[in-house]
């Protein structure tokens, strides 16, 4: 399921979190998942469509579906991500294979960086951002969305 809507208010209090990954590393994504769902739980959890099919497997929790990524679903992370939507990005990106997508990886990297939006991009560097104290931390979402 697609949403595009505005925020609804428990979206303003719980941290917007996408999950992305390429084919070469979506069971990475579903393992990392499956390990951080206490915090996940706590989280509103978009994810293209592919992976959030594979982490729906291991995890009990809702999720918002996008398009698949290479069917625009990274077009439209970027675009949440300019419409202050998203909060943190994990994408798991495989750097060994091309992606028909290509552009559209970059762009979204870039808009992540633009916006100041957390990005991680492998599995350590997506333990240190979500074990972050200020990971749940709502003031420190809420000042950031505010001055994006």
């Amino acid at each position: 399921m697609t949403r595009t809507d505005r925020l609804s208010p428990k979206d303003e209090r719980h941290p917007r979190v996408v999950l992305i990954a390429h084919d070469a590393r979506k069971e990475e994504m579903a393992e990392w998942s499956a390990f951080n769902r206490g915090t996940l739980a706590k989280c509103v959890i978009y994810a293209t469509a592919t992976t959030g099919r594979s982490v729906a497997e291991k995890l009990d929790l809702p999720i918002t579906m996008l398009l698949s990524g290479p069917l625009g679903g990274d077009a439209q992370v970027g675009a949440m991500i300019a419409e202050r939507k998203v909060d943190v990005v994990i994408f798991f990106w495989d750097p060994l294979s091309p992606q028909p997508h290509d552009v559209d990886v970059k762009a979204l990297l870039r808009l992540a960086v633009l916006y100041d939006v957390p990005i991680a991009c492998n599995r350590r560097s997506a333990d240190m951002l979500i074990s972050s104290p200020l990971f749940m931390d709502q003031e420190y979402h809420q000042a950031n969305r505010a001055s994006r």
